[in-house]
């Protein structure tokens, strides 16, 4: 199974299709959102084409492919636009390995989950890398709409137990194995 995960939308329409495009492209069967999708947060600035509903307008018609874990800019109000549950974590069992992702809000590669398994993929921290602490793969999806540190706007592929860290035109960055 190829599952396309990304983070950090912030209520960008403009990056939100652009990601949409990536996820045809990539022929991706399930879309993984690590949250902070339709608020751009009081410390960020507003995203190129702010749009909340216009993001809400894209993800709807996606509902039965989108896993959505809900992150720091996340509010219960967000659920009266979205045809999709947010949860607060998820766990994946691919490829024989355990995957626990998160939005990075309360789990980083400093403060790793406990039990996490194989790897932790989350967001928030809006930039992008694969590393490894010890045993763990610990993977950051960085932003699609919002980079920081001179990070490319990215998103993950993983695929066959491997991630590939990729720009929003596809090209890839980084990839490690699980």
């Amino acid at each position: 199974m190829k599952l396309l995960i990304a983070s950090d939308l912030h209520g960008s329409a403009y990056y939100t299709k652009k990601l949409l495009e990536r996820y045809r492209a990539e022929n991706a069967e399930q879309l993984i959102l690590l949250g902070d999708i339709y608020n751009h947060g009081p410390r960020n600035p507003l995203p190129e084409g702010y749009d909340p509903m216009g993001v809400a307008a894209l993800l709807n018609p996606l509902s039965a492919v989108l896993t959505v874990v809900k992150g720091n800019c996340d509010s219960d109000v967000d659920t009266m636009i979205s045809e999709f549950d947010f949860v607060s974590e998820a766990v994946l069992y691919l490829d024989e390995k355990k995957i626990f992702l998160q939005h990075g809000d309360r789990y980083s590669i400093q403060n790793l989950p406990k039990n996490c398994g194989d790897a932790f993929i989350y967001g928030h921290y809006h930039t992008g890398f694969l590393k490894r602490a010890g045993n763990v793969v610990v993977a950051n999806c960085g932003s699609v709409s919002l980079p920081k540190e001179n990070t490319a706007h990215s998103y993950i592929v993983l695929e066959r137990g491997e991630l590939v860290l990729k720009d929003i035109e596809g090209n890839e960055i980084d990839r490690m194995k699980i």
